[in-house]
């Protein structure tokens, strides 16, 4: 499994399609660019060298900034490696 630094998060990809039989149905409007937390990493020490935590945890879903962070696959799933910064938003 991949362990994030710094402030960094793991994020598993939500497909934007669903599958009914062998039939693929997409969505034709564009939806928002959510996914599943599945790692933080510690946080970054501020100017006084305290650690600052990263503010979502494993498990939340969360609204991503489009076009950021670095993409991976492994064993079929697909992941997003980003900055907490480019979280905009908790789905709750």
């Amino acid at each position: 499994m991949i362990k994030p630094l710094n402030d960094n998060v793991l994020l598993e990809k939500i497909p934007s399609e669903k599958k009914v039989g062998s039939i693929i149905l997409t969505k034709e409007e564009k939806s928002a660019n959510v996914a599943t937390v599945i790692a933080v990493g510690p946080g970054l020490k501020d100017e006084k060298g305290n650690l600052v935590p990263v503010a979502i945890k494993a498990g939340q879903k969360a609204i991503y900034r489009e076009y950021s962070g670095t993409e991976y696959e492994q064993d079929g799933h697909k992941y997003i490696l980003i900055r907490e910064e480019d979280i905009l938003a908790i789905v709750e």
